[in-house]
């Protein structure tokens, strides 16, 4: 455990889904969502299937901080419709109510990646807090908050805050990967200085491509959990036009460690890497789950407007195997932990982001499956950000 990161010994809980390519739902003792009608025939490869009336409606009867996504990725919305959305969330909802709570000198509770007076060693005991200044604004770029509603708060954290670890000036990052990850996401979108971060993920870049927060001490094998972690921070760095200098190739080694793998099996023996992989939670705070990782390739496959790597198959079949007859995604569990506030359900019940997360991974890989049809309007540019 790195240095003492405790939180690194609390995994999602769930149903283990061993046999990823061929799992049966839950059974009947699950909660269906008010109103919806049950889908007899999951409609394997059949994207208007996936797109249900119930199931869109529902998930358009959310904060704006989910709805404007749904717009954009499911139901193909011109921009000025999903934007009006998006440019709410800074005033209305989740998004309102976290940005009231920053503190005056740039921080959430008082601390970097744990809140002020925490002891991270123990933190394991009740679960790690999820309310700290890292946390926060992970939750505020991936909601869509812009940046400029933050103002001045790249300076402030510049000035106010530094890590739990040794003291180190918050935008230079630490020694954690999934940390630095985090922090190369954030800094890229409120404009810090992050290129201290940049070149310490390729300086430190494992021979088999990935990384490993545990690598201090003394791992020299890749995680799955960190590698996605820094793969989704170079992403956002790069999404948002900095210089690729490096990070370029540093992405492409690190994607073909999971490729390679298939987002799910170990390479020494084949076996599924751990029942975390199929248990799809949200948040998914710094766990992996194949849906984040297909979520990844997703973004990666409409910004460079090629077709989706034929290796995710396997992953693409371990989601769609997962839909419940109502349509939707059910949460799994997640880290324990406390949070601001909620924003998705507990264990067991329909998850209108991870069935939003599952819905946009599959069209886009059922319509890039299809290429004899017409492209579908995405409502933007392969060069729109996203969040």
């Amino acid at each position: 455990m790195s240095r003492g990161r405790a939180t690194r010994a609390l995994v999602a809980g769930g149903t283990h889904l061993l046999d990823v390519a061929h799992s049966s739902t839950r059974g009947s003792s699950r909660h269906d969502r008010d109103g919806a009608t049950r889908v007899s025939d999951r409609g394997v490869g059949d994207t208007k299937r996936l797109l249900e009336p119930s199931v869109t409606d529902w998930l358009l009867d959310s904060d704006p901080a989910l709805r404007w996504q749904v717009e954009r990725d499911i139901l193909n919305a011109a921009p000025d419709v999903w934007r009006a959305t998006r440019s709410t969330v800074a005033t209305t909802g989740f998004g309102a109510r976290l940005l009231a709570l920053q503190d005056a000198d740039g921080q959430w509770a008082g601390g970097a990646y744990f809140p002020a007076h925490t002891d991270a060693d123990t933190a394991s005991e009740s679960g790690q807090p999820w309310i700290a200044t890292t946390w926060s604004l992970k939750f505020l770029r991936e909601w869509g908050v812009d940046a400029t509603v933050l103002t001045d708060t790249a300076e402030r954290l510049a000035t106010n805050c530094r890590w739990e670890y040794n003291d180190l000036p918050y935008w230079g990052g630490e020694v954690d990967c999934c940390i630095d990850g985090f922090t190369l996401a954030n800094g890229a979108w409120l404009g810090a200085d992050v290129s201290g971060i940049t070149t310490w993920f390729v300086e430190h870049q494992m021979p088999e491509g990935g990384w490993n927060c545990d690598w201090v001490e003394g791992s020299t094998r890749s995680s799955f959990h960190s590698t996605l972690n820094a793969l989704a921070g170079i992403l956002t760095f790069l999404r948002n036009g900095h210089d690729a200098t490096g990070l370029d190739d540093a992405q492409r080694r690190a994607e073909e460690y999971l490729l390679a793998r298939q987002l799910l099996y170990r390479a020494s023996d084949g076996a599924l890497a751990g029942p975390w992989v199929t248990e799809l939670a949200f948040p998914p705070f710094w766990v992996y789950n194949v849906l984040s990782a297909l979520d990844y390739f997703r973004e990666t496959s409409q910004l460079s407007g090629f077709a989706p790597d034929p290796r995710l198959a396997r992953a693409i079949e371990a989601v769609r195997a997962q839909r419940q007859p109502d349509g939707a995604w059910y949460q799994a569990g997640r880290p324990e932990g406390r949070l601001w506030f909620e924003t998705d359900v507990e264990a067991g019940r329909p998850s209108k982001w991870l069935t939003l997360q599952a819905l946009r991974v599959l069209t886009r890989w059922d319509e890039a499956s299809a290429p004899s049809e017409p492209a579908a309007h995405t409502g933007r540019s392969p060069s729109d950000p996203t969040t």
